[in-house]
């Protein structure tokens, strides 16, 4: 793992951009086993239950293991809790595989619908893109299936900025979707 350090927010208020309530009761620290369970069950959520992300069958808790032990072992992943209950996850992965792309990421973030718009978000991306920039990451790619309001928002209040949008590369639910993509420089 990159990075094991554990980070508390403790400010109530405004922060830099729109304004987002960071509870002084939530935690951001490193992916852990005992994330494994809720993460997979709320990436199954949306996974069944929208078009936000485009796979089509639920993971099991196994397969999910799998591919956060294979994604850990060269990016971060990160989870926050509030009072001790999991809040959600942002990792990061490879964007290309050839090696002028090594110095950029793709990252991905679930939030539990409990803990949307409370900063989670925010406090997620905030740990994983200081953990990036010291493994030497120059440049952070987001792709949002669209449409996806909060997430676009969520988004650009951390800094990335739209640079395009694939039309209906994704089939889901009998229909096409676009996916955006946004770009972040660290």
């Amino acid at each position: 793992m990159l990075f094991g350090e554990t980070h508390f927010l403790g400010v109530t208020g405004r922060s830099r951009g729109p304004s987002l309530a960071i509870h002084s009761n939530m935690m951001v620290r490193t992916f852990e086993e005992r994330d494994v369970a809720p993460a997979c069950a709320l990436t199954n959520t949306f996974i069944q239950q929208s078009h936000i992300h485009f796979g089509t069958k639920a993971a099991s808790p196994e397969e999910f293991r799998a591919m956060w032990l294979a994604g850990a072992a060269k990016f971060p992943w990160v989870a926050a809790e509030e009072d001790g209950r999991f809040a959600g996850y942002a990792k990061a992965g490879v964007w290309r595989d050839r090696e002028a792309y090594n110095q950029t990421v793709e990252v991905g973030i679930y939030v539990e619908p409990w803990c949307q718009r409370k900063g989670a978000g925010r406090a997620l991306y905030t740990e994983l893109f200081t953990r990036l920039r010291q493994a030497g990451i120059h440049t952070v790619v987001a792709g949002i299936a669209l449409p996806n309001e909060a997430s676009v928002a969520m988004h650009e209040a951390c800094g990335f900025r739209h640079v395009g949008t694939f039309r209906e590369v994704g089939r889901k639910f009998d229909r096409w979707w676009d996916v955006g993509f946004w770009q972040v420089g660290l």
